[in-house]
């Protein structure tokens, strides 16, 4: 299914349990807004503390706002009833680096020694920018929001190194300063954006064509604004190929209990 309408759906919990019925499987931008969003990756236990280190290291694109015991498919933290085999649109598994399901529940694929990591997410600061004023394009055209690879490394950690992603919004200049000033104070989801105005000098060679998510138009008043994506693990997975990995699907994200408001420096 595609994109819902987020009336439907005004809290964290109740986006869960309706994915977990199988009732919606598009992407979780918009929906539950003021409700923290979270990027995942589920690793082995044996490549857990690297990927800690990896995450320490690299804050930007990898905020971690919560951690499984290995085996638990609970994050207490981020909500009670909370099931991370069942409570996403969709997942992605990986193989050696190799995407190899893109399943909407990962029951069959689970594993004791599994230990999940959720990283806050752009979707959560983009309701501040929303309750700005400030529009955003793949909201508007209804899909998901543009990702790219770009030529910018990331801080290695054990195996565990590769490219920085960057989501992108294009915004007039002067929303993109104030979309400046707004992110700033979310650090725990991506924060401020990393770079804006010209893709080509962080490698990007080609707006209309995303590695991730979809393209949206830019119009000629406005400018891409670029922040760090938590879509980067999944590029620094296929870089440094685990045995065994699992994902969310690119705009399909866990909707947590926290609020966006508890994460916000005031």
């Amino acid at each position: 299914m595609g994109m819902a309408d987020p009336r439907a759906f005004p809290t964290g919990l109740s986006v869960r349990r309706t994915i977990r019925r199988n009732v919606y499987s598009g992407p979780t931008a918009g929906l539950a807004p003021g409700f923290v969003q979270a990027n995942l990756a589920i690793l082995p236990q044996v490549l857990a503390q690297d990927f800690l280190q990896f995450c320490q290291r690299n804050p930007k694109p990898c905020p971690l706002i919560g951690v499984s015991a290995p085996g638990d498919p609970g994050i207490p933290a981020l909500g009670e009833d909370l099931d991370i085999r069942t409570d996403l649109p969709r997942y992605r598994v990986w193989r050696d680096g190799a995407a190899v399901d893109e399943p909407e529940d990962i029951v069959r694929w689970w594993r004791d020694d599994l230990v999940t990591f959720a990283i806050g997410c752009s979707f959560s600061f983009e309701q501040a920018l929303v309750e700005n004023g400030i529009e955003l394009r793949h909201v508007t055209c209804g899909c998901n929001v543009p990702m790219y690879r770009t030529s910018i490394a990331t801080e290695p950690a054990g195996p565990f190194r590769g490219p920085l992603v960057v989501s992108m919004r294009p915004m007039k200049p002067a929303d993109a300063i104030r979309a400046v000033q707004i992110t700033t104070r979310f650090p725990a989801v991506h924060g401020a954006p990393i770079h804006l105005g010209k893709p080509e000098l962080i490698g990007i060679a080609d707006l209309a064509v995303p590695d991730y998510g979809d393209a949206v138009p830019v119009h000629d008043d406005e400018i891409p604004v670029f922040w760090a994506c938590g879509v980067t693990p999944q590029s620094v997975v296929a870089t440094a190929r685990p045995e065994f990995c699992i994902t969310h699907y690119p705009g399909a994200m866990l909707v947590t209990d926290r609020r966006n408001v508890e994460f916000a420096i005031m």
